[in-house]
């Protein structure tokens, strides 16, 4: 050998040092790339795009108005569009599903109602499971429902309107929106808890059941605040009481309906959750957010209107309000026989 080169016709025993160098090189690329990849990934900018915010229920619900006041305030904080996405149909089952199906990057939200708690036990199967699949951000907002009636209706409270309907059988009649509203469940829970049978009127909106209300076609309705604020300054409607556990500021003079049957307590609220693999910084920025802007007077001047109350829950609160809520109205479905087939 001569100057570091093999002999002339002999094999070479070991690759010379610069192919050794770089042999050295390419394995440790190898061997660091998919590590340098994952952490890339997990410090990557978010959020990358608009997000999109989809509300399993049909525009003008409280559902959909909370999710528009809660995305435009997260937009102004995030840098990026929160589009509201409303995907109606099935109890709020198709657009919780598709939200269930995207991918867990923070890019897309979903705002559930009521009906997020109760669907688990209306229909006898589901597309995703209701606690398993979705991770609770926060609970944002809570208000009662209102007891109404047409004003022909001669009850000025929730006890002359309950003898009412215990001296009449069936007579009274009552709208409910959908099978699994909550409408159509207070209205299973007050026959549940006084003993009073009253006729239940089906309708497939709430727009539908008030204006029949309205006109003294059906004689009661539990509503929504927003949905009837309009019509109790006009005299169209009546309040005869609320479902909250104590009087609401929305409507004062009306009392809650616990003050006249013991234990009848429920609350119309929304939650913003994501699909359960959302990283755990990304849900962290999502409620430190939402608790922001809950307290800032204007938003809360905003929802009071609605007859809402803020509220920025932790995430372990939201799950325990949503396991609460679900196990009180599974004992009234189950109680009064309640189920939806699978559409």
């Amino acid at each position: 050998m001569k100057d570091g080169l093999p002999a002339p016709g002999r094999a070479t025993s070991r690759p010379p040092a610069a192919a050794l160098r770089r042999m050295w090189v390419v394995f440790a690329l190898g061997l660091f790339a998919l590590p340098w990849t994952e952490a890339t990934a997990q410090t990557a900018p978010w959020p990358a795009r608009p997000i999109r915010m989809i509300v399993p229920n049909a525009p003008s619900g409280l559902a959909d108005i909370t999710a528009r006041l809660v995305s435009a305030r997260l937009a102004d904080a995030l840098g990026q569009p929160v589009l509201v996405d409303n995907r109606p149909g099935a109890g709020g089952t198709i657009g919780t599903a598709a939200a269930v199906k995207s991918s867990p990057d923070g890019h897309t939200l979903l705002a559930v109602f009521d009906s997020h708690a109760t669907n688990p036990h209306l229909f006898r199967q589901l597309p995703y499971d209701t606690l398993a699949d979705l991770a609770p951000v926060s609970l944002l907002v809570r208000g009662p429902l209102v007891l109404v009636v047409n004003p022909g209706v001669p009850a000025r409270n929730a006890k002359e309107f309950i003898a009412i309907a215990r001296a009449r059988p069936g007579v009274i009649n009552t709208a409910v929106v959908g099978p699994g509203s909550p409408a159509r469940l207070l209205a299973e829970m007050l026959t549940l808890n006084t003993g009073v049978r009253i006729t239940q009127i089906p309708y497939k909106g709430a727009a539908g059941a008030l204006s029949d209300l309205i006109g003294g076609q059906v004689d009661a309705m539990f509503a929504t605040v927003p949905s009837i604020a309009g019509h109790l300054k006009s005299g169209r409607l009546r309040a005869l009481a609320v479902t909250s556990e104590k009087a609401s500021p929305a409507l004062p003079g009306v009392p809650p309906m616990n003050a006249t049957v013991p234990g009848f307590e429920a609350e119309a609220w929304v939650a913003l959750l994501v699909p359960v693999k959302t990283p755990a910084e990304i849900v962290a920025r999502l409620h430190a957010e939402v608790v922001r802007m809950m307290a800032i007077p204007e938003m809360r001047e905003r929802l009071a209107e609605q007859g809402l109350e803020p509220v920025g829950s932790t995430p372990a609160e939201a799950d325990r309000w949503i396991r609460t809520q679900s196990e009180r109205w599974g004992k009234v479905i189950r109680a009064q026989k309640i189920v939806i087939e699978q559409q």
